[in-house]
Parts: structure tokens; sequence; C-alpha cells
């Protein structure tokens, strides 16, 4: 499998990407959802023992795929953290550090449920935060799928998987890019997260990640 794909979206030439991103060339804008910053720490604090590095995992992984892109925008799709008790001092600090690297890089979040939960974020971020269906270009840029009125809607929320059925009764669940006719949900960026399974139907689109490879399987 490759480690990149190439479409068209609404005219535009975008590049699905194996780190589970979307690119759009044109205007050098990278599109990640929910990244989910400090859900190890929120576990902690409610008493459930997780390792405290997946946060700091991300930030690199997010770092690695602006790197290899080039990008001048970084556009996240809802859900940037994941709860008030995981913005603890040390991981916005780590944010902060993250953000302070990529100064030159506009940042744009749109509002998600777990932002809101989070509180809004510090003047320091240097975040642009929008609310849903902001318009960018052919795009429509939201947390939760949806149709929307200014454009193809890009979204997140639901963590997207499909599950691949083999012989045997062999299954196996995969995060992917699920493309439907007015919008496309991006699979979570973040390595804390879970995944729901969608079921693909007519002329649906749907792209699996797997061992940092992209491959379309309907």
């Amino acid at each position: 499998m490759p480690s990149e794909l190439q479409l068209e979206l609404v005219g535009e030439q975008v590049s699905i990407l194996a780190e589970k991103a979307l690119y759009w060339p044109r205007e050098a804008t990278l599109f990640v959802a929910d990244v989910h910053l400090g859900k190890d720490s929120a576990m902690v604090a409610s008493g459930i023992p997780v390792p405290l590095t997946a946060s700091v995992e991300t930030l690199s992984q997010l770092s690695s795929v602006m790197n290899l892109t080039h990008c001048q925008r970084l556009v996240i799709l809802g859900d940037l953290w994941h709860h008030s008790l995981g913005r603890t001092p040390r991981i916005y600090s780590e944010f902060l550090a993250w953000r302070r690297r990529h100064i030159g890089i506009d940042v744009i979040l749109v509002e998600g449920n777990h932002d809101i939960k989070s509180g809004r974020l510090t003047e320091e971020a240097n975040v642009q935060e929008v609310p849903e269906c902001f318009s960018l270009g052919p795009f429509s840029l939201c947390h939760f799928p949806q149709r929307c009125s200014n454009g193809f809607g890009l979204a997140g929320h639901i963590h997207p998987a499909v599950t691949l059925q083999g012989k045997g009764r062999q299954a196996l669940t995969l995060p992917c890019l699920y493309i439907r006719e007015d919008f496309a949900v991006l699979p979570a960026f973040g390595q804390f997260t879970g995944c729901g399974t969608v079921e693909p139907t007519g002329q649906d689109r749907v792209y699996v990640f797997a061992d940092q490879q992209v491959l379309q399987v309907a």
C-alpha cells in the first residue's frame, strides 16, 4: 500500500496521508481531526492508571506530518483537547512549546464538543478558534459530520473505522477516511482514541490506514 493517495474533492486535488491526515497542496493546508490532547492526564485524574506519554507522542507525530508537507496552515477539525482535567500545566506547557516551534504556521481550530469541556485556549496559544461550517475555499470546516450550505464539509467527531471481513470469519477493524456525497469524515489523529465503525453505502468512498500506509477499500 502507498504512503499517500491522491484524489479530487470539489475540483481540488488533495492528498490522503498515511499519518491519518488530509493535505490540500494548492493552499498548503493540512487537515486533521480529534487530536484529544490530555486524554491520558484526564484518565489519571479520574483514577485510571495509564502512561502519561500519549499527548507528547501525538504532538511529535503532528510536527512530523507538518514538516513532511511543509504546510503553511493547520486546520484541526475539533477536539484538540480532551477535557479540562487533562489540560495540566505540564501538558499545556508541552503544547505551547510545540506551538512556538511552529510559530510561522497558521492554526485554525473548529470548536468540538471536547473543546467546549476543556475551555478556550490562552492568547499565547496563537490559535484561531472558529465555529462549525467555517468557510475555507470550497470547503466547510466542521466537527460534527453534516451537510453545509457553504461548501463541501470536512469533519471529525466519530473517529471513523471500517471492519474488513476475510476468509474463515476473520475480521479487522481499521481507522478510515469516510467520504460521502456532501462531506468527508477524517479519522482521529490522536494516538489515544477509540473508533466508531461506519457502514458505507451507495457511492460512499472509504480509505483505510494501517502500518503507515493507506488503501481504498470502497
